[in-house]
C-alpha cells in the first residue's frame, strides 16, 4: 500500500535521494526520520548505508522500511571505513538517481521547509553546472535543547575558500545531478578529509555554483558521540589551532591535494593554478612558501582563522 507521503507527493516534483548514513543510530534516529517523512516537499526516497550497527538500529530501519515501502526506503550494507567513505559509497551510487541528492546524519532533526528551501534555490540553477546549497544550523543538545546558531559566514564561496575551509555540515548540504555526477567520476574510494569538505571543493573547483543560505535548515545535535560538532566557539577555535600545530590540518590538506590532483581535468584553468600554488605553500623553503601563498589566494572566513593559515604556513603545517 502507497504511504500517506507518497500519495501526496506532487506530479512531474523535482525527485531528492536522501543519503543517511548508521552506525548504532538506535538513540535518534526515529526523530531524525520523522523530520524527513514530515518535509514539506514530498518527492524524496531514503537510501540507507549502514556501517555495522546494532540489532535496535536494524530495528528501527525495518519498521520505517515496512511503513515507506522499500522502493522508497533503501537499506544498503556500508563499507566500515569511517563517515566520510559510507557517504560517498551512497553519494557515488549510481544505482542512486535522482534530480537532486541531499546528506543526512542519523542524529538531527531537520526542519519541515529543508528540502523546499534547498530546491527553491536549485531549480533556478543550469542543469549541467555543478550546484551544491548548504546552511546554517541550529545547534541543540542531547535533548533538543536550543544551544544556538552556528556561524554566519559572510566572505564569498568559491575554491580559494574550499581549500582551506569546510563551511558548512553536510547535513544541510543538497546538490543537483551535475554535482554527484562529479563526486562519481572521482569514485567511493577517494581519500579525502570529509565527504562534506571534498563535495565543497569539487563543486567550486569546477566552477560551479555554492549557496550559503543564512536561514538554519537543521536542529544539528551536539552530544558526546558526535563526529564532527559545532566549531563556531571559541574553544572550538583553539582546539582546531591545536590541530593545525600537532599536524592534523597539515594531513588534511595533504589528502586534500591529492585527491583533487586526481580531478584536475574536471577544474577550471584558474583554479588548477590555484591548486599548484597551494601545494607549492606547503613545501619548499619559507619566502617560496610564503610568495606561493599569497598568489594562491586562499582564505578562511574569519580573521582568527587567517591568522591561523599564516602561521601554518611559517611552521609549514598548511
Amino acid at each position: 500500500m502507497p504511504s500517506e507521503h507518497q500519495d501526496k507527493s506532487v506530479a512531474g516534483a523535482p525527485s531528492v535521494a536522501i543519503l543517511l548514513c548508521t552506525l548504532r543510530a538506535h538513540d535518534y534516529l526515529r526523530q531524525q526520520l520523522d523530520s524527513i517523512v514530515g518535509q514539506t516537499h514530498t518527492s524524496w526516497s531514503i537510501w540507507v548505508s549502514d556501517d555495522g550497527s546494532d540489532q535496535s538500529t536494524h530495528t528501527i530501519l525495518g519498521e520505517y522500511q515496512t511503513r515507506l515501502g522499500s522502493s522508497r526506503f533503501n537499506i544498503l550494507r556500508g563499507p566500515a571505513q569511517g563517515f566520510a567513505a559510507n557517504f560517498l559509497s551512497l553519494a557515488c551510487n549510481t544505482s542512486v538517481s535522482a534530480d537532486y541528492y541531499a546528506y543526512a546524519d542519523q542524529d538531527d532533526i531537520w526542519e519541515s521547509d529543508k528540502q523546499a528551501l534547498a530546491l527553491r534555490w536549485l531549480e533556478g540553477m543550469t542543469a549541467d553546472v555543478a550546484a551544491l546549497y548548504c546552511a546554517r544550523t541550529s545547534k541543540v543538545d542531547a535533548n533538543n535543547q536550543d544551544l544556538g546558531l552556528s556561524e554566519r559566514w559572510t566572505k564569498p564561496l568559491g575554491f580559494a575558500n574550499a581549500l582551506v575551509q569546510s563551511i558548512a555540515s553536510g547535513n544541510t548540504m543538497v546538490f543537483n545531478r551535475a554535482a554527484r555526477d562529479l563526486l562519481a567520476a572521482a569514485g567511493p574510494k577517494i581519500q579525502v578529509a570529509a565527504h562534506d569538505w571534498w563535495t565543497y571543493q569539487l563543486v567550486s573547483g569546477s566552477g560551479g555554483r555554492v549557496f550559503y543560505d543564512s536561514r538554519p535548515t537543521v536542529r544539528y545535535r551536539q552530544h558526546r558521540d558526535n563526529l564532527i560538532g559545532t566549531n563556531g566557539t571559541w574553544s572550538a577555535r583553539f582546539q582546531r589551532a591545536h590541530m593545525l600545530l600537532r599536524g592534523r590540518f597539515g594531513k588534511w590538506s595533504q589528502m586534500n591535494v591529492a585527491a583533487l590532483q586526481t580531478m584536475r581535468p574536471h577544474l577550471t584553468l584558474e583554479n588548477q593554478t590555484r591548486l599548484d600554488d597551494f601545494a607549492k605553500a606547503r613545501q619548499g623553503g619559507l619566502v617560496a612558501r610564503l610568495a606561493a601563498f599569497r598568489r594562491s589566494g586562499v582564505y578562511r572566513q574569519t580573521r582568527f582563522g587567517n591568522l591561523g593559515l599564516v602561521a601554518a604556513v611559517i611552521l609549514k603545517k598548511l
